[in-house]
């Protein structure tokens, strides 16, 4: 892969990154338009759009700076592409931070190869490969979405609690696939239950029988698919379902999606799963918000992704700068406690309170609360399928 030049910081000030008070702060929103998780991106590029909004309409940001978004695809699987793409927001659209990316692998492409080089912060609502906790970052990196070091718990407790002690697993063959999988396997075992096999599969199949055969042949309760609703997963689910191999399916994140319901209906009753979510008075808030702006606030990383933008424009608030060298050492302070915890649609709030002096915590719509490396503690929504419909059975 090619390498990218360093810009400068005098190369970022003249396109722009370092905005000032007479030219409109621009933020760029990075996800997979096309791709695996295509039927995610718009309601996820909604959410942080409207933060964006929302922070331009109070003029309460650097002494009444405009905030402006610029999308770019990452494509969700295509490193070159999506790093390109995010090498032409830093250097020709003057981008001072980033949403994004969704998937794992492009992220952590972009981490290394533009946004760490460039010192541009990035603040991804939707990676959660396990990897990324670790990967060298200068403090540029954060996340609103949990790891899925996290999720692999969530997975064991839910099938324990439904009996299931046998379960067979598939994953997408990349950084996100198999950091979940390893995860989800390293959880059921330590909790008494039987992977009965762990097989990858890739994207962009147009016949899953082999795949399907080789996961009938080993059994199991029921089949966990960690993969992409909208590539190889629903692939595998489709495949299932026809040769009578699997009835019953556990989903993860990457394949909780409207689209579940679309594709198969009733034919998947009786399924679990999870992803992200919470039932916190900020996430009701969030989705009232998205309601009367024409979206639907309950779909994945949606809420995860209004929260990214609005932690890198209350930090650029309490640096006091839109330099990601200054602002991204308030990311942390902006999210957790001490401070007046802050809701959606309190951002013009949250700015006067910062530039008066006090403190916020950013509680927002997905009850943020950063740890460690700065990434999300981590609160999920339990799900099952019935009458062909989605429907929410917990929190966790």
């Amino acid at each position: 892969m090619k390498k990218f030049l360093l810009a400068s910081a005098a190369t970022l000030a003249a396109t722009g990154a370092f905005a000032d008070a007479h030219s409109p702060i621009k933020l760029g929103v990075v996800l997979g338009f096309t791709g695996p998780l295509e039927s995610l991106a718009p309601t996820m590029a909604a959410g942080a759009e409207m933060a964006m909004e929302e922070v331009t309409e109070s003029g309460n940001l650097l002494d009444g700076a405009a905030v402006e978004p610029v999308r770019a695809d990452s494509t969700c699987i295509d490193a070159a592409a999506a790093t390109s793409a995010t090498e032409r927001l830093i250097t020709t659209d003057g981008v001072a931070g980033i949403v994004g990316a969704d998937c794992s692998g492009v992220t952590g492409a972009m981490l290394s190869n533009v946004a760490l080089p460039n010192g541009v912060v990035m603040v991804s609502p939707s990676a959660t490969s396990p990897g990324l906790s670790t990967a060298e970052d200068n403090g540029l990196f954060f996340r609103t979405a949990p790891s899925d070091a996290r999720q692999g718990v969530i997975v064991s407790d839910i099938l324990q609690e439904n009996d299931i002690d046998e379960v067979a697993l598939t994953y997408t063959n990349n950084d996100y696939g198999k950091g979940l999988a390893d995860a989800i396997q390293a959880n059921i075992e330590e909790a008494g239950g039987t992977v009965t096999i762990s097989a990858a599969h890739e994207d962009g199949k147009a016949d899953y029988s082999a795949e399907v055969g080789a996961l009938a042949a080993a059994g199991g309760d029921l089949l966990i698919v960690a993969g992409y609703v909208d590539q190889g997963g629903s692939g595998i689910v489709r495949a299932a379902l026809d040769s009578g191999a699997f009835d019953m399916f556990y989903f993860p994140d990457g394949m909780v999606s409207q689209a579940l319901e679309d594709n198969f209906g009733s034919e998947i009753d009786g399924s679990l799963g999870a992803n992200p979510g919470t039932d916190s008075p900020g996430a009701q808030a969030y989705q009232d918000m998205a309601t009367e702006a024409g979206y639907d606030g309950t779909q994945p990383f949606s809420a995860e992704s209004y929260d990214a933008a609005a932690l890198i424009m209350l930090a650029m608030q309490a640096a006091g700068s839109t330099d990601p060298a200054a602002y991204k050492q308030h990311i942390m302070d902006v999210a957790n406690a001490p401070g007046e915890e802050i809701m959606p649609g309190e951002l013009g709030k949250a700015l006067q309170i910062i530039a008066d002096g006090g403190d916020v915590d950013y509680v927002g719509a997905s009850a943020v609360e950063l740890i460690g490396p700065g990434e999300s503690a981590g609160n999920y929504r339990q799900i099952t399928f019935e009458d062909g419909k989605l429907a929410v059975v917990g929190y966790r």
